[in-house]
């Protein structure tokens, strides 16, 4: 029997021989009992591959490491089984590569650089877990229902649940205790008789979405602890969203925003393709982070699957599945999932390779002609779900997107905008600015406002859809405004546009932009919305001054708006400081119109 990875075993009898090496692609002969999408121990070293074309008894082998030195001639021997991930306790915490090794343990096992041919289970299977049975001998259980609980980190309680499609009777199951990985936890016997045990971990293939009861409505939201985000452009749990930027424009250090304060239960954060300093950051920064939530290290809800941009490039193309069928491990425990995937565009890319390398024809820019597909199939794998095991949760996607020249036309963006919802398009003449998160307020969007909306002001504020429709009008004319300006100037223009100009300003100062390093680099909602209310508070109130004849000028003196322009750096819990700043701006415009009632009436 085939048995998996790292396994000396293999099934002797499917065996094929090289007849050609071109990079990460292996052309092979032999193959006839072989399947597509099959995986192989490719050549003397037993490099990890996958069937990606047949042709009678030929075939093309995608191969997830270094090819140098392979020769025709060399066996390729088939595993019996698609690339899947090995999925139980003990993936939290850790960091595995595009393919499900774990690099922290090869670096132990291996040194700081790694072998070619070297296998790695992802978790530990002779780590003993401490395990809760949830369940007695004779209980009728069925696919996806938790049969024990173990206790995975401080955040994470892994529910080990019943394989899928299996049906029947516990006839087994351990009592509390420390075992194994490996151990067998409990066996059922279905209705014909047969007993079949279960494990702590299982293998999935990763290019097979998780099946699940039912698909709902993603009504709620995912708290990012960014405002310009909760505010302007939620998500919700069980989105898609897509953050394109050109080069410097801060996709990285938002994604990394994102996995640190979402308050989702878990992050899976992938580094695809991108720089390995960036990786080495999240590695050194998330163990020293605390999570807002917990108060507990971030890295005990935290899986990272890094493929940088020095690793085989087959990979690459391979992590992004990863990342999701762990991401849907999770979710079927009933956990809200955050995944992070940086970046997509150089996960194309490897697409563009690979698909090279197999002869294809090209379409727009070389992209192969599937790249839609493949997107799709990704972004469609996030949603909030009702699971076999009948709980509720969800996986929420947030990929960057690295267009060449900041240009969103090009295919990956565009076709990336066909299957999300949620766009937070990144400026590069706000980053030039230092204007961060630069994520335009003219060029975002989010389709999921409506549907959270209730939610906001069931827990948050009442009026949370009103003042945000207000804000974006602001913003809105803000835009028309800065254009006549730049042409005219500001002298030009009548009081109640200069008071947009104003408005617009503090909003952009005060409530859009926040500091990733200081202590406002997570904002509850809550005080998202108190910024946001005073600063349209105070607009109201002098709009109805400059109505009233009282120029825009005696407004601009007043020593309030520094405070308010510096708001954000209030406490989120400090309620007493926004209100006496709120009244203090109210009392001021309301002295200035009596002054100027009282210089109309002399």
């Amino acid at each position: 029997m085939t048995k998996r990875i790292g396994d000396n075993e293999v099934d002797n009898r499917k065996l094929g021989k090289i007849t050609m090496v071109n990079g990460p692609v292996v052309s092979a002969t032999g193959l006839s009992s072989f399947a597509m999408r099959e995986l192989v121990q490719v050549g003397d070293l037993k490099l990890t591959g996958e069937i990606l074309q047949m042709s009678g008894d030929d075939g093309v082998i995608q191969v997830y490491e270094e090819t140098t030195g392979l020769k025709a001639g060399e066996p390729v021997v088939g595993l019996g089984r698609p690339l899947s991930v090995c999925l139980g306790p003990g993936l939290i915490g850790h960091i595995i590569d595009g393919i499900g090794r774990p690099l922290d343990r090869l670096l132990e096992k291996e040194g700081a650089f790694l072998g070619r041919g070297t296998t790695l289970d992802p978790i530990a299977m002779d780590h003993l877990w401490e395990v809760t049975p949830v369940c007695k001998v004779g209980d009728t259980v069925s696919g996806g229902m938790a049969i024990a609980a173990v206790k995975e980190t401080d955040l994470v309680e892994n529910r080990v649940s019943v394989p899928l499609g299996l049906e029947g009777e516990i006839e087994f199951i351990v009592p509390p205790g420390f075992y194994r990985t490996s151990d067998v936890v409990a066996r059922v016997k279905r209705g014909d008789g047969v007993v079949v045990p279960v494990f702590m971990f299982h293998y999935w293939p990763v290019r097979r979405p998780r099946p699940y009861k039912e698909r709902l409505l993603p009504d709620e939201p995912l708290i990012t602890g960014q405002r310009v985000i909760d505010g302007l452009f939620p998500i919700s749990r069980g989105g898609a969203a897509a953050i394109p930027g050109g080069f410097g424009t801060g996709k990285t250090v938002t994604q990394h925003q994102l996995a640190k304060w979402s308050d989702a239960k878990v992050v899976v954060y992938i580094g695809c393709g991108e720089r390995g300093n960036e990786m080495t950051q999240v590695l050194e920064e998330f163990p020293s982070l605390e999570d807002p939530y917990s108060k507990k290290p971030l890295m005990h809800r935290t899986i990272l699957i890094a493929n940088t941009s020095n690793m085989p490039v087959a990979a690459r193309e391979a992590s992004i599945y990863t990342g999701i069928t762990i991401a849907e491990y999770y979710r079927d425990m009933g956990y809200d999932v955050a995944m992070m995937a940086d970046s997509t565009s150089r996960w194309a890319e490897a697409l563009r390779e690979l698909s090279g390398r197999l002869g294809e024809i090209p379409a727009e820019e070389g992209f192969p002609a599937y790249l839609a597909t493949r997107l799709a199939e990704f972004y469609e794998r996030a949603g909030k779900v009702r699971t076999f095991g009948d709980r509720t949760a969800s996986i929420s996607v947030i990929g960057a997107v690295s267009p060449a020249g900041g240009d969103f036309t090009e295919p990956v963006t565009r076709q990336t905008r066909r299957f999300i919802r949620c766009f937070w398009a990144l400026d590069a003449s706000l980053a030039h600015a230092r204007h961060f998160p630069a994520i335009s307020w003219m060029d975002s969007y989010s389709e999921y406002a409506d549907e959270v909306k209730e939610w906001y002001h069931r827990n948050v504020d009442p009026e949370w859809g009103a003042l945000r429709d207000e804000t974006r009008a602001i913003l809105a004319e803000d835009d028309g405004v800065q254009q006549t300006i730049r042409l005219m100037g500001e002298d030009v223009l009548p009081d109640g546009q200069r008071l947009i100009a104003l408005t617009a300003q503090l909003l952009k100062n005060a409530y859009l932009q926040q500091n990733s390093f200081s202590d406002d680099s997570f904002c509850p909602p809550e005080k998202g919305v108190r910024i946001m209310r005073m600063i349209l508070d105070f607009h109201r109130q002098a709009k109805a001054l400059i109505a009233e004849g009282c120029p825009l000028s005696l407004i601009r003196k007043m020593k309030e708006l520094v405070e308010l322009t510096h708001v954000r750096e209030f406490a989120a819990d400090d309620k007493a400081a926004f209100d006496d700043l709120a009244k203090r701006l109210k009392e001021r415009l309301e002295v200035i119109g009596r002054e100027r009632l009282a210089q109309e009436g002399e």
